[in-house]
Formats: C-alpha cells, structure tokens, sequence
C-alpha cells in the first residue's frame, strides 16, 4: 500500500475491506462520511476493520515463514520460502518485506480519518432506541480505542524502520506523498503521550458495555503499549546513553505489573498460553483473537504424517540449547548441569516440551500413532520433502487436535497473544537492572528486583525452574535474562526484534541444528552449524523502493 493512501478519499468507503493498491480514490462517489456514520453499525464496522489490521506471526506475514526462522530460534524446511531472504541476504530495498509498511499506512490512515469525522455525532435517529444511551456508550469508546490502535501501529512502524513518515492529520495526495520522516525519538514519545492520554478513559474489560465482548483495547492494553514502547526506546538501538530512558521504562512496566496485581491477572500455566481457549487464560492482557483455522498446523505438523510439513518452521539447536537443565538450572555446556549427551532431553526445562516436538514423541499430532522419528532416514526426517532440517519440529501455538486427514479435517480457533504478564515481568526487570545498574538492587520505588521479576516467571506451575541465585555479576545476569527472555517468549515475535533492539546481531550469522543418526536401538546427536549472512544495516528495514519513487523527500535507511 502506496503511503499516498494515508489519506482517506473520503469515497474510497465502499465496503470495510482492505482498497487495492492499483484503486483509484475518486473513483468512488457514493458512501462519503455520512455514510460511514449513518448507523452504529456501520460506524462499528469501521473501527473493527482498523482491528482487523493488527499484526500476528502464524506465517501469515511471509508465506508460511514465522519470524522466529528469521533469527535464530527456527530454520524453515523449504528452501524456497520467502523467509529464507532474512537470512541469505536477499533483502533489499525493492524486495523490502514491506507488508506491515502498507498494513500500519492503511489503518494509520483510516484512524486519522474516524477521529476527524466522529467527533459530535449523536445518531439522533436513534435516540428513541430503547439501548440507545448503551450504544452511545460503546460509540464513545471507539475514539480512545482507535488511538490506541493508531498508536500501536506507529509502534510497529518505529520498531521496524526507525524514522518514519507521519501524520495525525487527513492529508491530500500531494502532502502525504511530501512527508519526510519524523524522528523516532519523536514518534516514541507520541505513542507515550497517546497511552498517558486514554488510559483512563477505557474500561478494565468490556463487560457491562458491549455484552462481554472480548478483543477490544483495554486500560491494561493501552499501559501495556506504553511500557513496550519504552523499553524500546530505551534500548541501544534507538538510545544513544540517556540512562533515565530506563528508568521511565522501568516505571511504566511497573505500572503494568501492578495494574495486573489490582485486576486478576496472573500467571497460569505455560501450556495454557495456546489453544482453543488461550484468550480466556488469566495471564492475557490483549489477544488478537483469528477465528477458526487450520493452516498454520498443515505448514508446521511433522512431514511424513497425513496432511503434515508443508513447511514447517523447525526450532533450531540454538534454541533447544537454551532450555536449562531443571534440577541445577544451569545449561547443557555449564560444568556441573548434568546434561548427558547420550540423553540429550532429559531433565530439561519443562517448557522445552511444551514448545518443540522431537524425535521419540508420541502423539504428536492425537492422530498420529507413530512415534516422531527425526533421524536422518526416519519417517519425518531428512531426505523426506519438507522434513525438519534442524531434527526439531514446532509445537507452540499448534494445536493437537487439529485433524488434517480429509475424511476427518477440522479446524480450531486461535488467538495471538498481543500482551501478557509474563513479558512485563522480564520488561520490568531488564529496564530496572539497566536503571539500578545490578539484578539485585531496589529502592523506595522499585521493591522488587530485576532478579526477583525474572524468578516469577521461572516459578510459573507448570515450569518450576531453579531460582536465579543472588550475586550475579552483571555479564552473568545479563546472559541468564536474555535466555529466559529467548525460552519464555519463543515463537511470540519477540526474539526477531530483540535482537536487533539490543543490537545483538552477531547472534543471527549461525545458527545450531542437530544431526540426529539411528545406531540400532540408540542414536547419535551431533550439532551442525549452518551458516547465515548479517550485516548491521539489517537492524532496521529498508524503506521499499517505491515509496522512495513516489515521496521526494524520503531518505534511505543507512546501508540500503
């Protein structure tokens, strides 16, 4: 989507659904804002398409690929998939992965416009309704849910382009094809001041306003964006030393953590995270709830079974690696974990099995009877098509019941986690550990430490792993966080950018899979390096090229 669509072509109202690229504005004559505002219906509808633009990483963004098989937590089994460019450099300006560029434009744009256009509608027709004065109610909180979903698509713009193009405004063709790009440091702060703003204007749940309705910004959603936007801000991508960046992080995810604390929302269990009810699970702050599917099990179930491996997004070694040994708590090549290479999982960290199948699992999808075998020349290994390359397939966020033999196909509903306690939690502790400068201080202010929000997390029910010791030096606090961040939030979206916030990149050149070879009745593991390519001009995307054609006064992101 051109950025010339960031205004609205007040006739570009036809229906609710996304405009062509090739479509031409003034082409439309007949459903201008009046149109848009004749009934709460439609009015509704309008705000649900601007929700319906919000991302989730299914593989829906590029083609099957998860971005977990863009860094180090995956390795996608078809060669020819379009996530592999991520990695062998074959990104560029003009294949530019720009699909959330259009995506944000697109409701960015449509915002702007309902906050324009909104403002003193009354639907006096309707005003004899007998629920008049509860859909006036819901009406009125369209406009502070609607900034909070302009805010957080300028989020995902900063967080993946840094300096970007941008605007509050219902702009002409000419001004939105002129804007140069404000600078991030400027676009944070407006998401900042946007979640200070309405906060307090939308409710903790929708209960009493629109029949307990579920999937709309909350209170807690808006502090949510507020506290990632700032750990964000805060980190070495976009901080340049401003230490009290860190501490506004630090206050804000607190924020979070007590707003949690004071509304019932706690940590459950790990294995609770996903599945056909996910979205009820207590420890959720905002879910982004899909409806009934099943494609994301046909591209990740096991090759070799009925319906299974089409392209399967493979955790890799590395990520395996990072799954702690439970009864020391410490990592496989740590002296003293206990880690025995001729039984490379057992006794790992209990998250490990909830997140990735591997080679002996049973029923794994219910309807398969066999156990996985992911050796080299097992049922759902190498050399079969679409087979792991890593001897790992995923789990996390499939769901086991999914049927995919056509006689008995289902589907099932799934819902991507936007925010959840859990997150905040280790936002909390690693803006505090930065402000305080140890995993263990605390103040006045700040009762809890950064070690201490890192072992709620490890404490969960299903998890139960060691407690992280107090002192830690700071290189060994900082190593053991960016690991339980790695396994905690595997396959949510978050390593990809994490690595890049922290400007950590060296980590994506390689990644570890495992060589898996069946000896009679015992095997042989022996980790393999695959290479990958990284360049530092890959901590931000490029702007696609032909937004730079179409707007003069946009300037390349450096290295593109």
């Amino acid at each position: 989507m051109k950025l010339k669509h960031i205004i609205l072509g007040l006739t570009c109202l036809a229906s609710f659904s996304s405009c062509s690229d090739e479509m031409n504005y003034k082409e439309f004559t007949n459903n201008d804002k009046e149109y848009v505002f004749s009934t709460f219906d439609r009015a509704m509808s309008f705000v649900t398409d601007i929700y319906g633009r919000l991302d989730y990483d299914l593989g829906n963004l590029y083609n099957g690929g998860m971005l977990a098989a863009a860094c180090d937590e995956a390795e996608c089994a078809q060669s020819w998939a379009g996530i592999h460019d991520f990695n062998n450099g074959a990104w560029s300006a003009i294949n530019a992965k720009s699909v959330m560029w259009g995506n944000c434009y697109y409701a960015i744009r449509r915002a702007n416009f309902y906050l324009k256009e909104c403002q003193g509608r009354t639907f006096s027709d309707y005003q004899y309704l007998k629920d008049y004065e509860r859909l006036m109610k819901r009406f009125e909180l369209h406009q502070y849910e609607v900034r909070f979903l302009r805010a957080y698509f300028y989020f995902t713009l900063v967080r993946q382009y840094g300096d970007v193009p941008f605007t509050t405004e219902v702009l002409t063709d000419e001004e939105a094809n002129t804007l140069p790009r404000t600078e991030a440091a400027d676009v944070f702060d407006f998401i900042v001041r946007e979640c200070e703003d309405i906060a307090e204007q939308l409710p903790v749940n929708y209960d009493e306003y629109i029949d307990k309705q579920s999937g709309r910004a909350t209170r807690g959603a808006v502090l949510a964006l507020k506290a990632r936007a700032l750990l964000y801000q805060a980190s070495p991508l976009f901080n340049s030393g401003d230490k009290s960046l860190w501490q506004k992080a630090a206050l804000a995810n607190k924020d979070v953590l007590d707003y949690c604390s004071a509304n019932g929302i706690v940590l459950g269990k790990y294995s609770a995270l996903w599945g056909t009810d996910n979205w009820t699970n207590k420890e959720m702050i905002f879910v982004n709830r899909l409806g009934d599917l099943n494609y994301l099990e046909a591209w990740n179930f096991p090759a070799g079974i009925e319906g299974g491996g089409s392209l399967a997004n493979c955790p890799t070694q590395t990520l395996v690696d990072a799954y702690e040994m439970q009864a020391t708590g410490k990592r496989w090549n740590e002296a003293g974990s206990g880690y025995n290479e001729k039984q490379p999982y057992s006794g790992r960290d209990p998250r490990f099995a909830m997140t990735i199948a591997k080679n002996g699992d049973e029923g794994w999808p219910t309807y398969n009877t066999m156990p996985l075998q992911t050796y080299t020349g097992g049922a759902h290994g190498l050399p079969l098509s679409g087979a792991t390359p890593t001897g790992y397939y995923l789990k996390k966020y499939l769901d086991a019941s999914v049927d995919l033999r056509p006689a008995s196909a289902n589907s099932k509903r799934h819902s991507w986690i936007v925010f959840r306690l859990g997150e905040f939690y280790l936002n909390y502790a690693e803006a505090l550990y930065n402000w305080l400068g140890s995993a263990d201080a605390t103040d006045a202010t700040f009762t809890m430490s950064a070690r201490e929000a890192v072992n709620v997390v490890r404490q969960r029910t299903d998890v139960q792993m060691p407690e992280l010791p107090m002192g830690l030096t700071n290189a060994e606090f900082k190593e053991k966080y960016e690991n339980e961040r790695m396994v905690e939030l595997a396959f949510e979206s978050h390593r990809f950018w994490d690595v890049r916030r922290w400007k950590e990149g060296e980590k994506l050149k390689s990644v570890v899979v495992m060589e898996i070879q069946k000896n009679g009745d015992s095997y042989t593991y022996t980790r393999k390096t695959m290479q990958r390519i990284w360049n530092d001009k890959m901590y931000l995307f490029p702007i696609p090229d032909n937004e730079m054609r179409i707007n003069p006064n946009l300037v390349q992101n450096s290295g593109w």
